[in-house]
């Protein structure tokens, strides 16, 4: 009888199974890494903006406690920037606040993905969804893995959550030392960063063309409309641009079927 301390049949079954393992548990360990890598370099890139928040806040007459109130309880920088931007602009608060609101509406429909992706458990679900967000977003929907996608969501939720808080308390503290921001020519920080965050999400040309005509459109509404509309009627862009591209599409398939029909 072999007890398995040879060479025999024994020892290689017992020995391909454990290098199996072993391998497999660094691949995880490797994968998890390279997740925990890019969450942070999202995380730290897009958190050091809250400095410019911070300063643009303060420069548009927020109060310290207000502009680190943002930051905390509404935490979704697109919708931060456009509510000071139209402050700053002598906008109705009211209005400021609308056109805020609809730009952080599509954190909602981000949460319908991410919520069955991660699966997290109810009792997390309220927590999490304050870091439904588009970088949040953006690390964890290309995860291979569900593990993968919590770690992604995590780390880029937690690191990001705690650089935007910190740089827009510094920001804001920072405003007050350097006095008149407009000399500064800080009230550009607003458009610039909210350029940013938006440009690496117009991925196909659809979206490329959309994002063109709401520019279009917030631009010659300026001058003629209060602060804060041409914002939100811009985004009549959106139906406008779907409804040229369906009709293209409709015209295409018509005349696509007419030529299999002649064949």
């Amino acid at each position: 009888m072999d007890d398995g301390g040879g060479d025999g049949p024994g020892t290689r079954v017992t020995g391909e199974p454990g290098r199996d393992t072993s391998s497999a548990t660094s691949r995880v360990a490797k994968r998890d890494a390279d997740v925990v890598r890019d969450a942070l370099g999202v995380g730290i890139a897009v958190g050091l903006s809250g400095f410019a928040f911070g300063v643009t806040s303060a420069g548009a007459g927020l109060t310290l406690l207000q502009t680190c109130a943002l930051s905390l309880l509404v935490f979704t920088g697109a919708s931060q920037f456009a509510l000071v931007g139209a402050l700053a602009a002598g906008g109705n608060p009211y209005t400021a606040a609308a056109g805020a609101f609809f730009l952080g509406v599509r954190n909602a429909f981000y949460g319908l993905r991410l919520s069955q992706l991660l699966a997290l458990p109810r009792a997390v679900r309220p927590f999490a969804a304050h870091w439904v967000i588009d970088e949040t977003t953006a690390v964890t929907l290309p995860q291979p893995t569900r593990r993968a996608a919590r770690i992604g969501f995590t780390v880029t939720g937690l690191t990001l959550y705690v650089l935007w808080n910190l740089t827009t308390l510094v920001g804001a503290l920072g405003a007050e030392a350097l006095g008149d921001t407009d000399a500064w020519g800080l009230d550009a920080a607003s458009p610039a960063v909210f350029l940013a965050l938006l440009a690496p999400m117009l991925k196909s040309t659809t979206e490329r063309v959309t994002a063109a005509l709401a520019v279009l459109l917030a631009l010659g509404l300026l001058p003629v409309l209060p602060a804060g509309l041409p914002v939100l009627l811009s985004a009549l862009a959106a139906p406008v641009v779907l409804f040229v591209t369906g009709r293209r599409k409709i015209a295409t398939t018509v005349v696509t079927q007419g030529e299999e029909r002649r064949r």
